[in-house]
């Protein structure tokens, strides 16, 4: 009889996967024996896997370049970063290496894009793509980026009022890109998203705005909605309202050629995950060149702000499960050795899923449980609302420590958490590893982060 935790695994998905296998009792991560991991950092811990994040873009620049020459499409791709998912440093040291683009969202991503201009990692030509609602410190930094002479800085107007803001602290010709604000899912709270300029606003805009100022040139239109790029009714009803206003805008707007179409590719969040990026890729670029060739107007150039999926699928979280709580007949809590609520923030805030699988003991029999975390919050559990199906996992014995892994984790989830601050409960945040791989396909593991100390947190309340 089949009752090992790995025969479940192997009847319920397709699996093995490329970036998961069993070898022997433990679970390999793109063949990083986590257990290794483990043994040598403890738990809990976080890591960083680099690699992933410089295959993800590829794999995005190799779907785009094949449509365009498919299609024969006559506008050039270009890949940004969305740098909101995670600003760390070695997240954008390993994407700058792909020649890549930076999508920005506040003040304090101008001062990493100039950080990383000095040490070279951001060349003169590289695009910066500044997003977000605009005012003071956001402005100065845009203008200072001008006047320092980045030619490719293109602020993404927002509002009415931001373009005028921006020609108050700079007397150099610059481009600039509008946001379309566009309509949400009829099951929003709302209507049109709070961002951007409405689409029949938009041309009326450029005609008094922009038009008869030499200063000036339009170059980009920018379109995103909320739930990102999906196969369904709703995405492509949206695209081709975008493209109308590209079309009547070029058709006024010599200089306009680019269509930026943000980002929104999902990321894997379980072993049944099935999206088809290069037929949706494909669709996206043949709808834009067909609407183009009908109304007799030049293509643009494609531009896109991939974010999670830049670095989501690049990270995971471990924990120990400590205890297991029997409450009741049917429900066992699997306590862990942290909290979902400030190291898994979405977990807990929109209940996202995640990957979750054990890190050992796959040749054990399995259960069914729930999760908890250590904070005294009723929230801080990870369940089947989450995770689309009961959970299992190995059966606890306290003699035999079970580890347990969340993977993809790698966007927002530690800017939201609050990185190196206060905790909830004061739950301290995790050790922090970063992997890479040597000339010879060696992993080699590096500490980033310490687990935080109370004397921090302390700091941080005032107590010293």
């Amino acid at each position: 009889m089949n009752t090992k935790y790995k025969n479940l695994i192997e009847q319920t998905f397709d699996f093995p996967q490329d970036e998961f296998h069993v070898d022997g009792e433990n679970l390999l991560f793109h063949n990083v024996d986590i257990m290794q991991l483990i043994e040598q950092y403890g738990t809990p811990l976080k890591f960083t896997y680099l690699p992933k994040i410089s295959e993800n873009i590829n794999k995005a620049k190799k779907w785009f370049d094949s449509a365009i020459t498919k299609l024969d499409y006559q506008g050039k791709y270009h890949y940004s970063y969305c740098t909101k998912s995670s600003h760390f440093k070695h997240v954008l040291d390993e994407a700058l290496k792909n020649d890549i683009h930076i999508e920005t969202s506040s003040a304090f991503d101008i001062d990493i894009v100039n950080n990383l201009k000095k040490v070279g990692k951001i060349k003169e030509d590289t695009y910066v793509l500044c997003n977000g609602f605009k005012r003071d410190q956001y402005i100065t930094n845009i203008a200072d980026l001008i006047n320092g002479g980045h030619k490719n800085c293109i602020p993404i107007i927002d509002n009415y009022e931001e373009l005028n803001l921006i020609l108050n602290e700079t007397h150099k010709t610059f481009n600039i890109g509008i946001r379309i604000a566009s309509e949400e899912e009829p099951k929003f709270e709302f209507y049109t998203s709070r961002l951007g300029i409405g689409y029949k606003n938009i041309v009326p805009f450029y005609k008094r705005e922009i038009a008869n100022n030499p200063q000036v040139r339009l170059k980009m239109l920018h379109f995103f909605i909320n739930t990102g790029i999906k196969d369904n009714s709703y995405y492509w009803s949206e695209l081709l309202k975008c493209l109308k206003v590209y079309i009547n805008l070029k058709k006024v707007c010599p200089s306009l050629d680019s269509l930026n179409i943000g980002g929104g590719f999902p990321i894997k969040n379980s072993l049944a995950f099935d999206y088809d990026y290069e037929y949706m890729v494909e669709e996206i670029i043949n709808q834009i060149k067909i609407a183009c060739d009908e109304a007799g107007v030049d293509v643009p150039n494609i531009f896109t702000e991939f974010g999670s999926f830049t670095v989501g699928e690049s990270s995971g979280a471990v924990y120990e499960v400590l205890y297991q709580k029997k409450q009741n007949d049917r429900e066992k809590w699997n306590m862990i050795n942290s909290s979902f609520i400030t190291t898994l923030p979405d977990s807990w805030a929109i209940n996202k899923r995640f990957i979750m699988l054990p890190i050992n003991k796959w040749n054990h029999q399995y259960e069914r449980v729930l999760l908890g975390g250590l904070t005294c919050d009723s929230d801080d559990y990870y369940n089947s609302e989450q995770h689309v199906n009961a959970i299992y996992l190995p059966v606890f014995e306290k003699e035999n420590p079970l580890y347990i892994g969340f993977f993809n984790t790698g966007a927002y989830q530690e800017t939201i958490g609050g990185f190196g601050g206060l905790q909830h409960c004061l739950i301290p945040h995790p050790k922090h590893i970063l992997l890479e791989r040597d000339q010879d396909g060696k992993i080699i593991s590096k500490l980033f982060k310490e687990q935080q100390q109370s004397k921090e947190l302390l700091s941080i309340l005032g107590y010293k």
